[in-house]
Parts: C-alpha cells; structure tokens; sequence
C-alpha cells in the first residue's frame, strides 16, 4: 500500500454514485475549492457527528467557495438511511453529495486502501476500513493541497479545516504564510522568496523584520 495522495499531487478524477446523482469529481468541482472527507462505513458513531457538523458549517464552506464532497464505503441506498439518523441526532443532515464508495474505487484511488482489497464494501467492517478516514482540500488547479488522517476514535476538528483553508486561499492571493496558530485577521509571513524591495512596492503601509528570514506583515484584505 503507497499511502496516501501527497501535497502537490494530481487529484485523481472519477466519476461515482452519489447521493445527489452521479457526478464526475473535476466537472462537479469546476473552479471551485474541494473538500473530500472519507468514512470507512456508515452508521458509525464518529462520523455520524462529522457529517452532521459539515452540515451545519456548509454556509462557511460555500462563502470560501468551497464545495464539500464525502464518502463512505457503502451503497448510496445505506447512505439515506444513515442521514435521516445524522439528522435525528445532530439536527442537520448532510446537505453535500455523500458518495457511495462501495466498490471502494474511490478509496484505492486515493490511496485509502491497498489495491488488493477487493472490489466491493459487503462484508467488510469499519474496522478493514479503517484507514478510509482522510480529509482531502483540493485546489482549483485540481491539485492536492492538504492531507489530514484521522483515526476513527477522534472527530475531526472542521473549524481547524476551514482555518486552513482561508491560509491556503490567502497565500494564494498573496506572497504570504500564516504561523503557527494563526487566525483570520492576524498578521502573516511574508515568504522568502520576496526580497525586501518588493515586499516594500507589495505592502507600502510596512512590514516587521524580526530575522531576515522571518518577516510579519498585517493580512492583506483584498
């Protein structure tokens, strides 16, 4: 097994069963921002939490335009059962495609599972598939740009998702990274590659040079 897709990668179209209808992965995505979120099966406790949280976080994601996709390795008909206790117990069902992995297509291509593990979810557990618990954030450029997984004893931390996400969407506006903890609004790094001449023509208002190497400069706005 590789393992997962790493950071600058392709991310590997396809086109699946979902929830919503049959979708081709780069066509839905269009010039939009992804979420791909994984689940090694339904009606699992954790992420019964998960999707009901993107749920009701889904108007963030759409101000980013970000459009949010899961999966999980089950057929779409389980896949509507499973939301109506997703809504029953978290108050919001998934209002974003959820697709039926259950050919696990998706899941090997990804890097999800081995490539050996046969073609079909039945009779497989949450357990076979528990490395089917990644959050992917592909760019508009179709390339991967964060790789997250998670063991299915922890939920995921979707506001640290979104969190990075407006760090990603803003360096790639701006010659900028965010440090260490950083949150929307505060001051960011101005990459190496900028030498001071331009960093002074690109931020007239002026920066902070701590090192040479490490130089802050208040979030550009536009």
């Amino acid at each position: 097994m590789a393992g997962p897709l790493a950071i600058g990668e392709d991310a590997p179209d396809f086109e699946v069963e979902t929830t919503e209808g049959r979708i081709r992965f780069h066509d839905w995505l269009g010039s939009s921002w992804g979420v791909l979120f994984s689940h090694p099966k339904d009606f699992t406790p954790v992420c019964t939490t998960e999707l009901g949280a993107v749920a009701k976080l889904k108007p963030e994601f759409d101000r980013r335009d970000v459009k949010v996709i899961g999966l999980s390795a089950d057929p779409v008909d389980r896949h509507a059962a499973w939301a109506e206790d997703i809504k029953e117990t978290q108050g919001h069902a998934p209002n974003f495609p959820v697709i039926a992995d259950s050919e696990l297509v998706v899941s090997k291509l990804y890097g999800m599972l081995p490539a050996d593990a046969g073609t079909t979810s039945e009779g497989r557990t949450a357990v076979n598939n528990q490395t089917v618990r990644n959050v992917y954030v592909v760019g508009p450029d179709k390339k991967i740009k964060l790789v997250i997984s998670y063991p299915m004893s922890t939920g995921r931390n979707f506001d640290e998702i979104l969190r990075v996400i407006d760090s990603l969407q803003l360096t790639a506006r701006h010659k900028v990274a965010t440090p260490a903890d950083w949150q929307n609004g505060e001051d960011v790094i101005i990459v190496t590659s900028v030498s001071d001449e331009e960093a002074k023509q690109k931020f007239p208002d002026g920066f902070k040079t701590l090192k040479p190497y490490l130089r802050t400069v208040a979030q550009p706005r536009d």
